[in-house]
């Protein structure tokens, strides 16, 4: 068997490779990108060939030659199968480190709020929580489990269902009183656009529910611009105008008089759904058993 030379370069080059970009390469590597140019530059370098097509200009700044695309895969399972090797060479107690992966605002409007009763019922766990607004790699960064929204198609990763959810406009008590009585009252009062996610994928955004309800000709340009959901709900909770509330993540604060519904019988089902997320090579593994399980059991306890 060959030996493996050059295990930085070809870590740089399988970050960069995923991302298309050596700055996001850097971030999840913890280097710099000039760190990261200089490693894939001397892989280059040192195998003779072109690993990407550099551009100066346009969005697609970095593109795969057809000879990194072709090696991609095999070195991306590659380095999957040192971190699990490596884990197992770890010590046993490192078994009760368990690392789960959500996003800040799934953590602040409804993870963080019920994670005391799965601590409570497994003190053999340490828990590790990672909130990330990107997309995190479950190999390359310890990862056990996670919760993700989305269609549930992850390449290389086991899902299973946790919770669907529906959409509705919510806004504080106070904006009742200010005339907010039918659906055409939406017009004269600030929007609060939700943009933690990207635009193709299939969130509703209030042009969409105002034309849902024949409401035509709105300005839906108009309104704050937020790309973190949790701090969405709470500016509409401080009375800076209707948000589009996802009835997982403002249940809790329609539960407390925090938010009301103008319109009870108004909502959009959602193409995306709430995921549990693990390796399928874990599949068997006591703590990832017992997080899945939870997570399953609190999500059928609030529907």
């Amino acid at each position: 068997m060959k030996s493996i030379a050059h295990l930085n370069g070809l870590r740089a080059f399988e970050a960069s490779a995923r991302h298309l970009s050596f700055s996001m390469a850097a971030k999840e590597l913890n280097v710099t990108p000039a760190a990261i140019g200089q490693q894939v530059r001397l892989l280059e370098e040192w195998l003779d060939i072109k690993l990407f097509n550099r551009s100066v200009a346009g969005s697609s700044r970095l593109t795969l030659t057809k000879l990194a695309v072709k090696a991609l895969p095999e070195i991306t399972r590659g380095f999957e199968h040192l971190s699990s090797g490596l884990s197992l060479l770890q010590k046993p107690n490192s078994n009760h480190l368990l690392t789960v992966t959500v996003s800040p605002a799934f953590a602040a409007k409804w993870l963080l709020m019920r994670i005391d009763s799965f601590q409570l019922q497994h003190p053999e766990f340490d828990l590790r929580l990672d909130t990330n607004t990107r997309t995190v790699n479950y190999f390359s960064e310890g990862i056990d489990i996670g919760v993700r929204y989305g269609k549930g198609n992850w390449a290389g990763l086991s899902t299973a269902l946790l919770m669907t959810e529906k959409v509705f406009p919510v806004c504080s008590p106070d904006l009742i009183q200010q005339g907010l009585n039918k659906p055409e009252d939406i017009q004269h009062f600030p929007l609060l656009h939700d943009q933690s996610l990207p635009e193709d994928s299939g969130f509703p955004t209030w042009q969409g529910w105002l034309e849902s309800h024949n409401i035509m000709g709105a300005n839906t340009e108009r309104g704050l611009r937020i790309n973190n959901s949790a701090s969405v709900i709470q500016a509409a909770v401080s009375g800076q105008g209707i948000a589009l509330g996802r009835s997982v993540l403002v249940k809790d604060d329609l539960d407390c008089g925090r938010l009301i519904r103008p319109f009870a019988d108004s909502q959009s089902p959602v193409q995306l759904a709430y995921y549990v997320v693990w390796k399928p090579e874990h599949d068997n593994t006591e703590k990832v058993q017992a997080f899945r399980l939870w997570l399953q059991q609190q999500a059928k306890e609030i529907t």
